[in-house]
């Protein structure tokens, strides 16, 4: 979150613009300085009293030359600033105007510039106080000074009270402009500051947002990309084992399995076809419509049957109305939990199918009796299913049974809410981090799958 502008300020860094454009100034102001004594010294501003030239040409210098460094050091440059004018006022140097000019945008300077505000209040203040009290003191004795005649003070406004209110009115118009002005290029410049802050951080929000939906499209492909590869690809696998095995004794076995295989690998390459058609779209909020459908959970689960995992299914429940989105998840999951099932459980291995329709929920369950366990590196598919749960507005248990066997359920409570889209990155996101230890968990959500659970679930299906 950006500062606000009441935060504590920082200092300005000084470009180097900044420092050539003081640079011009202080030698233009100089110039000028000695310009305005010569021509005052000439018009006899202070008569004969003025000293030689050589001091106009050292309070010239004086004056204007620390201006090239105002702003890397403003409080320094306007104490040495002021005590030179006072000190040329004081000797009646005949420079009247570039003197005054000096003085205003070294305190312009400090208020524009320090960072401290405190000890930039304090700087300027101690300035104005001294000024203040040097020019009553000079103005009071010039006022009353005898032997220049002095001033008529008869009377409230006698030409004395006159000249002593029109110096106090310039002189307090003059610092406070100063004053003021600096504050002010102050406030503007503190800002700008925050509204490039502002600018900066909306600029890094809008890449974490890019780095995170590339992230999440990379998810995304890959989950799909597995779904569709891994179920097939396993099937393939067995099917080609199967007609290598009976290949010399039983050639139309072989032949059979051969023609599975090349089924699975036609159905890979429509679904693969249909993921890239989506990809391809940069135009399309959302994928095309899906052929993936809980209407296709009995293909399915004799797909799995034919590839050598006997699978019964069973729909609990009167069916309602689920979103496409819904449904896709749900047949995903059953296809990886069969796949795993087929590659896990052992050549034995049955696996059970059930599908429940609640008042509350809609709930899979996907349980298999082998005796096998993951060995090796393990895959990605529980880290999938649990993305498509999340992306479900569901949860999802998956675990081993300790009669043997595993067992996933997908939870799907309804009326359907499904989470937004940041809901759906962030989980993302954390299941791209899950490690090889977690995926080898016994339980996605913490909750293992016991016997009592598993046991309950063939019940139920076995009133239906």
């Amino acid at each position: 979150m950006s500062a606000p502008l009441t935060a504590r300020p920082t200092a300005r860094r000084v470009s180097a613009s900044e420092r050539r454009a003081d640079l011009w100034l202080a030698l233009a102001l100089f110039v000028g300085a000695i310009l305005s004594s010569w021509l005052g010294q000439v018009a006899g501003v202070y008569g004969d009293e003025s000293p030689a030239f050589g001091w106009a040409l050292v309070y010239a210098a004086a004056l204007t030359l620390p201006l090239a460094v105002r702003r890397r050091h403003p409080e320094a440059v306007l104490l040495f600033v002021a005590f030179a004018f006072f000190v040329g006022v004081s000797l009646r140097i005949p420079e009247v105007y570039v003197g005054n000019v000096a003085v205003f945008i070294a305190m312009y300077t400090v208020g524009a510039w320090v960072a401290d505000r405190r000890r930039a209040t304090a700087v300027r203040l101690i300035v104005i106080v001294g000024m203040f009290i040097w020019l009553l003191v000079t103005t009071f004795q010039a006022a009353t000074d005898d032997g220049d005649g002095g001033l008529p003070r008869a009377g409230l406004f006698s030409p004395f009270a006159a000249y002593m209110l029109l110096q106090f009115l310039v002189n307090a118009a003059f610092f406070g402009g100063a004053y003021l002005f600096g504050e002010r290029a102050w406030a503007q410049a503190r800002s700008r500051a925050v509204l490039e802050e502002r600018t900066r951080e909306l600029q890094r929000e809008r890449e974490l947002t890019a780095a995170q939906a590339v992230a999440l499209d990379r998810v995304r492909i890959a989950r799909e990309l597995h779904d569709v590869v891994a179920h097939h690809v396993s099937a393939m696998g067995v099917q080609a084992g199967a007609a290598r095995a009976v290949l010399d004794r039983d050639p139309a076995a072989a032949r059979g399995a051969l023609v599975t295989v090349e089924q699975s690998a036609r159905d890979a390459l429509v679904e693969l076809r249909q993921l890239l058609e989506t990809l391809r779209t940069p135009d399309a909020d959302t994928p095309g419509e899906s052929t993936l459908h809980l209407a296709a959970l009995p293909d399915l689960v004799a797909h799995a049957t034919e590839n050598g995992l006997p699978t019964t299914f069973a729909v609990v429940g009167e069916p309602v109305e689920i979103p496409e989105l819904v449904q896709v998840n749900l047949y995903r999951v059953a296809q990886e939990a069969l796949t795993n099932a087929r590659r896990h459980g052992g050549p034995v291995a049955t696996a059970d199918v059930r599908l429940r329709y609640s008042t509350d929920a809609i709930e899979l369950e996907v349980s298999n009796d082998g005796r096998g366990h993951l060995v090796g590196r393990p895959g990605l598919g529980l880290v999938g299913m649990r993305e498509r749960a999340t992306a479900s507005g569901g949860t999802l248990e998956a675990g081993p049974r300790s009669r043997g066997g595993f067992l996933v359920r997908l939870r799907v409570p309804l009326p359907l809410r499904l989470p937004d889209a940041k809901t759906t990155a962030d989980a993302s996101a954390t299941v791209a981090r899950v490690t090889d230890a977690s995926v080898t968990g016994v339980s996605v959500t913490g909750v293992s799958a016991t016997d009592s659970s598993a046991t309950g679930a063939s019940n139920a299906g076995s009133r239906a």
